[in-house]
């Protein structure tokens, strides 16, 4: 444990997609943060953009009453980014300081907190991190926030959609999302009792997933779940060659779902229908189990701010809340084991 210094001004920011529990880790940061070490608390709007333009918004205990049980963030978000160019980062400090900050603390996933460890690292700000993201992708910590919630969304539209497929004998794909990584189609694939999943970790084998599906007809079984990470590469033509602000090639317009439902429909004529889940499964209200690791992750970030120990971010390793550094968070995706996967296949078909 570091030792506490005096209190400070503490920035708060929400960076990159939206996501269940952002605003019971604002809660916690706040409300720890007055009760135990007397700080200030400033919000810092629409990301990474409010520091730039100096948007801001007073954060006292008041304004997070309430808010444990809120989807979205009451900060709002966006996906600027800071180290854009040299002009575009010297706006970033600029800002930091223009605003009285003694320092900051991002919740975002990859990009947010990428670019936050360059911040520190390159130019000493100080910040700490608070893992984000329903793709449950950062390594550094086990479970990420916001990912429990998105499971049990896309489980319960499964759960819906069996009823419907095997009243009409469909085909149903089922497109989440998990752009670089297949844990949401997994887990929630696996809950759901998917026939078959499909994850950006494994080279599609659609000729198996055909002979799958022949096979259950083959058994009565005129049905089917098929579950894809949007992610997926069925061709080169998976992402349209536009890029967003932090190098991301953009999904093309027509998503995996729609191309392996036509694939699916072309090759066994089956009655196929796709459904994408699309936002909905980052958006309402957060489970308890995301509630409560969100308020223990920003219980720990007042804590380490208290501390001085910057340049690190919250972490759950087990069940115990610690800390690691921004750049081991943000040094490699953490993406599905091969043995993972495994589990999943023996119950395909």
């Amino acid at each position: 444990m570091g030792r506490y210094v005096q209190a400070m001004r503490v920035g708060i920011l929400t960076g990159g997609g939206d996501c269940p529990g952002l605003n019971a880790v604002i809660r916690a940061v706040v409300k720890v943060g007055v009760r135990r070490f007397g700080h200030e608390h400033v919000g810092i709007l629409h990301g990474w953009r409010g520091l730039l333009e100096h948007e801001s918004i007073p954060l006292g205990m008041r304004d997070v009453s309430g808010i444990l049980d809120r989807g979205g963030t009451i900060l709002k978000s966006s996906r600027t980014n800071p180290l854009r160019d040299a002009e575009t980062t010297q706006k970033a400090l600029d800002g930091f300081a223009g605003l009285g900050l003694d320092a900051l603390v991002a919740l975002g996933g990859e990009d947010t907190l990428g670019a936050a460890s360059r911040l520190h690292s390159d130019h000493g700000l100080p910040i700490i991190g608070v893992p984000k993201t329903i793709d449950n992708d950062l390594s550094g910590t086990d479970v990420t926030f916001g990912f429990d919630t998105a499971v049990q969304i896309v489980c319960g539209s499964i759960d819906r959609l069996h009823t419907t497929a095997e009243s009409h004998d469909r085909v149903m794909v089922v497109e989440v999302m998990g752009r670089h990584t297949g844990w949401i189609a997994l887990e929630s694939g696996l809950a759901g009792g998917a026939d078959y999943i499909l994850i950006p970790e494994h080279q599609p084998d659609v000729p198996a997933l055909l002979e799958m599906l022949h096979a259950r007809h083959a058994r009565g079984l005129d049905y089917s779940i098929v579950v894809v990470s949007e992610g997926v590469d069925l061709s080169d033509g998976s992402a349209d060659g536009d890029l967003d602000e932090f190098g991301h090639a953009r999904l093309a317009q027509q998503g995996v779902g729609d191309r392996l439902g036509a694939i699916i429909r072309e090759a066994t004529g089956f009655d196929t229908r796709v459904t994408v889940l699309g936002h909905v499964q980052r958006g309402g209200t957060p489970t308890a189990r995301d509630r409560i690791l969100a308020t223990r992750f920003g219980t720990r970030a007042a804590e380490m701010v208290a501390e001085g120990l910057f340049g690190r971010m919250a972490s759950l390793r087990g069940n115990t809340i610690t800390d690691v550094p921004l750049a081991e968070a943000v040094g490699t995706l953490k993406t599905v084991p091969d043995d993972y996967y495994r589990l999943a296949q023996p119950f395909f078909g």
